[in-house]
């Protein structure tokens, strides 16, 4: 296990710490209690070289965790916020797959706690949330590096409660304590977590629409009236899924169009003659746009 910054006792065991190496496909485990992001760090080691790899970076605070685009992370008290700097190569992923990257973290992040909290609707948001009863439960960023690595950060709200985050959050999170009602071992999840992003990460190097179409079963937002905005302008339709390259299919008044890139603003229940304010797919990755939104509200925060 690689030296910290702090030194109070973390939330997660020496022990457990060392386990994850043995037990799980990362090499090198660094936690800190308190780091300003954990992506960020994990681009510095992979800036400082050599490191073993993959490399898991864990916090048991963010003070300046990210999300897509200009957004920012609420980390609170007992949430898992974590980045595992790896080569995708390495699984054989091409860069024509790296869109699916954060698809398949979110289908590992789904298996990871679906277990506890059984009876409550849990699955996926297109491109790359994990949503339970109705709120949001996990992000997944991936970020490249200037040597071709990536960095895979996962921040999963386990035991904070929504009470914790800022007021306009408060009706947007979900924690696995607020929905179950009990406290859920740590360790445990992250060990199931690596678990699967080990195999899924497998998968989609030998089998990437296996993951396309997973993640279209766990698609939570099918059924329902989209607003995306992405590099073009906007686009509106009801969702039909996700396709098994991992575009999100929205149902438009122009046909079924696939996108491959974009946020999603405003979702509602699907409603008949969705209009649509872009014609046409659209591909590649968004970077810095700032389109109109859709007219239907706030772009909620990720």
């Amino acid at each position: 296990m690689m030296e910290c910054e702090s030194s109070a006792l973390p939330a997660l065991s020496p022990s457990e710490l060392s386990r994850l190496t043995a037990r799980t496909f990362v090499a090198e485990v660094e936690y800190h209690e308190v780091i300003g992001s954990t992506n960020d760090r994990a681009k510095e080691l992979a800036e400082r070289g050599p490191v073993r790899l993959p490399v898991l970076v864990i916090a048991q605070r963010q003070t300046a965790g990210r999300g897509r685009g200009e957004n920012r992370w609420w980390t609170g008290a007992g949430s898992l916020a974590l980045s595992v700097l790896l080569d995708l190569k390495r699984f054989g992923v091409g860069a024509i797959h790296t869109p699916l990257v954060s698809l398949a973290a979110g289908i590992a992040v789904v298996e990871a706690v679906r277990a506890c909290v059984p009876r409550f609707p849990l699955g996926l948001h297109w491109p790359n949330d994990v949503y339970l009863a109705g709120g949001k439960l996990a992000g997944i960023l991936v970020e490249s590096t200037a040597g071709g690595l990536h960095v895979l950060g996962i921040g999963i709200n386990a035991n904070n409660t929504a009470a914790q985050a800022p007021a306009e959050l408060h009706s947007r999170v979900a924690t696995l304590r607020d929905i179950s009602g009990r406290y859920h071992d740590p360790a445990a999840i992250l060990h199931r977590l690596l678990q699967g992003l080990e195999t899924w990460l497998g998968r989609l190097g030998k089998m990437p629409h296996q993951v396309g179409r997973q993640a279209n079963e766990l698609c939570l937002q099918r059924g329902r009236l989209v607003c995306l905005r992405h590099l073009e302008g906007t686009a509106e339709g009801v969702c039909a899924g996700i396709a098994a390259d991992g575009a999100l299919v929205l149902q438009t008044r122009g046909g079924q169009q696939a996108f491959y890139a974009g946020s999603v603003v405003e979702m509602a229940r699907g409603l008949e003659n969705p209009g649509s304010d872009q014609a046409g797919s659209m591909k590649g990755k968004e970077r810095g746009a700032n389109p109109p939104d859709c007219g239907h509200g706030p772009l909620a925060p990720h």
